[in-house]
C-alpha cells in the first residue's frame, strides 16, 4: 500500500500560481493511475488532473489549459502546477492512486485558497 504526503499549498491572489507536490511512501509508485483530487467546503471530492503510468494526462474541463499534472516515478513524486488561479479553485487538494478501479487511502491533503 501507498501513503501521500500533500504539500505546497497557501493562500493566493486571482490570477496567480502554486504548485502542489504529494510524495509518496512504499513501493510500485510507477503502476497505476496518479490523480490529484480536490473537495471544497459543502461539495462532493472531485478529480481534478490525473496521469497514468506511461504519462498520458487527463485534465477536468474547469482545469484546462490552467494546470498541469506530472509525476517523477524515480522520486516517487506527484505534481500539480496551477496557474491563472481562480477563487472558485479553493479547495483541499489530495493526490491518490487508482489501480483497478480501487483508490488508496486518503492523506491529509493541502490546503489552496484562492482570494484577494
Amino acid at each position: 500500500q501507498v501513503q501521500f504526503v500533500e504539500s505546497g499549498g497557501g493562500l493566493v491572489q486571482p490570477g496567480g500560481s502554486l504548485k502542489l507536490s504529494c510524495a509518496a511512501s512504499g513501493s510500485r509508485f510507477n503502476i497505476g493511475t496518479m490523480g490529484w483530487y480536490r473537495q471544497a467546503p459543502g461539495k462532493q471530492r472531485e478529480v481534478v488532473a490525473q496521469i497514468s503510468s506511461a504519462g498520458t494526462t487527463t485534465l477536468a474541463d474547469p482545469v484546462k489549459g490552467r494546470f498541469t499534472i506530472s509525476r517523477d516515478n524515480a522520486r516517487k513524486m506527484l505534481y500539480l502546477q496551477m496557474n491563472s488561479l481562480k477563487p472558485e479553485d479553493t479547495a483541499v487538494y489530495y493526490c491518490n492512486r487508482l489501480i483497478l478501479g480501487t483508490l488508496e487511502s486518503w492523506g491529509q491533503g493541502t490546503q489552496v485558497t484562492v482570494s484577494s
